[in-house]
């Protein structure tokens, strides 16, 4: 398919402002933005433009329905100086899923394509460089439109890509809550798809948490709060008798993340035992005691590969700094920056280089 792109540049450039030293994640974003329209069955008005807030109706479809999906990604800048993108093709895919789910128009895989890397061959010089921790930030979006009050799925929808330079999402390892209250996904939901609503209900239950010393809750299923779901901003992983282990997806309540899936390949390649299976808080609590807990760890595009420092359950905290072994989530990140980063080989061919 032939997409062609309107292309209007700003005038000057906002780069200069930026303190590329000192990046919060998700608070700046580059001088443009992509957006689409779909209308008559078709993408159509397919432009780059200077970033400005976008004018809405008050009745659009996405404020009163929630109608929206998004997806997250990241380029950093190879040795040669050229931008990579980490295995963007699955996240093409996932977000095909998630509007499938959410009964929104597909967004073609050249499309996206094309959208990402045009915006960066305009702002690759907003890219950091040699900043540990920093890459440029990827947010492509899709949301209804329709200026009509009524629950129902409309004809008018809009994707837009921002991108911007992020630092680090978490600056310290994280404490989880294990939840046993709220609810995050049930088997048939929108669990495995990357929707807005899945995480405006968490807010709540994260503030909660907050109040109790945790950054982050650790869901559990919503039948009997027995089985491990993932972070809210994350994928889980336990590391038990040298074994990694991690929730399986199979009841579609798991977001299928693009860096869980990494690792479980990474850490097959590396020699390292994985299992995608039900694990319960009785088991997790079980390796504590027993010391055969080593590891707790995080993974996500943003959070990468990250520790856990702690974990609460029915009002006991679980601490890790004195059992954890971190050798094998050390390790993992370390090939897995040092692939996305282009310093290690790329034996999976995962990246993609912006010409």
């Amino acid at each position: 398919m032939n997409f062609e792109f309107k292309v209007k540049k700003i005038e000057q450039s906002r780069i200069a402002e930026v303190d590329f030293n000192h990046l919060a994640f998700g608070k700046t974003f580059t001088d443009h933005y992509f957006c689409a329209d779909y209308i008559d069955g078709k993408w159509q008005n397919m432009c780059i433009l200077p970033l400005e807030p976008m004018a809405m109706h008050p009745a659009s479809s996405v404020l009163h329905y929630g109608q929206s999906i998004f997806e997250g990604l990241k380029a950093e800048v190879n040795p040669a100086g050229k931008p990579l993108l980490f295995r963007p093709d699955k996240n093409a895919e996932r977000f095909e899923i998630s509007a499938n789910r959410m009964a929104l128009p597909v967004v073609p895989q050249e499309l996206f394509m094309k959208a990402i890397t045009e915006l960066i061959k305009i702002d690759q010089a907003w890219i950091p460089q040699g900043i540990e921790g920093s890459s440029l930030y990827i947010r492509p979006f899709l949301f209804g439109n329709d200026p009509v009050l009524g629950v129902k799925v409309g004809d008018h929808f809009k994707f837009v890509v921002i991108i911007g330079p992020a630092g680090v999402y978490y600056s310290e390892p994280v404490n989880v809550l294990i939840q046993n209250e709220y609810v995050r996904a049930f088997p048939g939901g929108t669990g495995f798809a990357k929707a807005a609503g899945n995480y405006a209900a968490t807010l709540h239950p994260v503030l909660e948490a907050k109040k109790k010393g945790y950054e982050q809750i650790l869901w559990t299923d919503g039948f009997e709060h027995k089985y491990f779901q993932e972070i809210g901003t994350m994928n889980i992983f336990f590391v038990i008798n040298n074994i990694l282990i991690t929730p399986s997806l199979e009841e579609g309540t798991i977001l299928p993340g693009v860096t869980r899936d990494s690792i479980l390949k990474l850490a097959k390649h590396l020699g390292i035992k994985t299992e995608e299976r039900k694990i319960s808080v009785d088991e997790l609590l079980e390796a504590y005691k027993k010391k055969t807990l080593q590891d707790m760890f995080g993974a996500g595009t943003a959070a990468v590969v990250y520790p856990i420092n702690s974990f609460g359950y029915l009002d006991v905290n679980y601490p890790l700094h004195e059992i954890a072994d971190r050798t094998i989530s050390s390790k993992l990140k370390e090939e897995l920056i040092g692939i996305k980063m282009g310093t290690k080989p790329d034996i999976f061919g995962w990246t993609v280089e912006v010409n």
